[in-house]
């Protein structure tokens, strides 16, 4: 369990570093800036590349709404549910925390300019609603785990599944970064607006219930696509993103 703890950990730090680096860094970095496009890849890369690096020791999970989602769908044990999301949510920290350093660097640094916080109403990069921001985020975080539980079944080609989880994560930040800057990920969330304070926590509950919401109720219904994939995981290790097979082991 320390291997697989300190695997999530590493992960999700990675996570929140190169994607909230890429768009507080590089995003309107002046002429050479990498814009949305290159922000929405960043997020995706980091979790292709920590698929391949650590899918095999802890299923690469990075994000607390994917935990509860695979116990939802009967993919991961619900005892060791706690002990990710624990060191998920440290894990942003940290990456929040090294980004302020490196960011801070620079003069005219203001963290309260967002430092790449999700938000709604006023705090939307669009203006977007709370109610718009609640069904979007549940909604993408509904079809990121059905992405990953799709892509890591037994039956789907062998080996892609970081690629096709990376790409989806891509896509679903093209699709909503103008609405909530795109979270589907507590942890990813929760580490930067520590620092931003103020609104960014007082609207960070939007942030951890949504993507809880889309992610167990992809996790219902992916019960009901892959029944087979849901028997009796007591016992198993947890569904492995980066292993050839893709699927939790039997």
């Amino acid at each position: 369990m320390s291997r697989k703890l300190t695997a999530e950990f590493l992960g999700t730090l990675w996570l929140v570093l190169g994607g909230c680096g890429a768009a507080v860094l590089a995003a309107a970095f002046p002429q050479v800036g990498i814009g949305l496009l290159g922000v929405s890849f960043a997020f995706g890369l980091t979790v292709l590349t920590m698929a391949y690096a650590i899918g095999h020791i802890s299923g690469c999970h990075l994000n607390p709404a994917v935990t509860i989602g695979l116990v939802a769908g009967g993919r991961f044990p619900a005892g060791e549910a706690i002990p990710y999301i624990v060191v998920q949510v440290l894990g942003g920290i940290a990456g929040a925390g090294i980004l302020f350093l490196i960011a801070s660097g620079k003069a005219g640094f203001d963290v309260s300019a967002g430092f790449a916080s999700n938000g709604y109403a006023d705090h939307s990069p669009g203006q977007y609603s709370m109610n718009a921001a609640l069904i979007c985020e549940v909604v993408m975080t509904f079809f990121f785990l059905l992405i990953i539980l799709g892509s890591t079944h037994g039956k789907a080609p062998v080996g892609f599944a970081p690629i096709a989880i990376g790409l989806g994560l891509t896509l679903i930040h093209l699709i909503s970064i103008p609405v909530t800057n795109t979270s589907v990920n507590p942890a990813r969330s929760t580490g930067p607006a520590l620092f931003v304070g103020g609104w960014a926590v007082q609207q960070l509950w939007l942030f951890w219930v949504a993507p809880i919401i889309g992610a167990v109720v992809a996790g219902l219904v992916a019960r009901g696509l892959w029944p087979e994939e849901t028997a009796q995981i007591e016992g198993r290790e947890p569904v492995r993103q980066g292993l050839p097979s893709g699927n939790v082991q039997r």
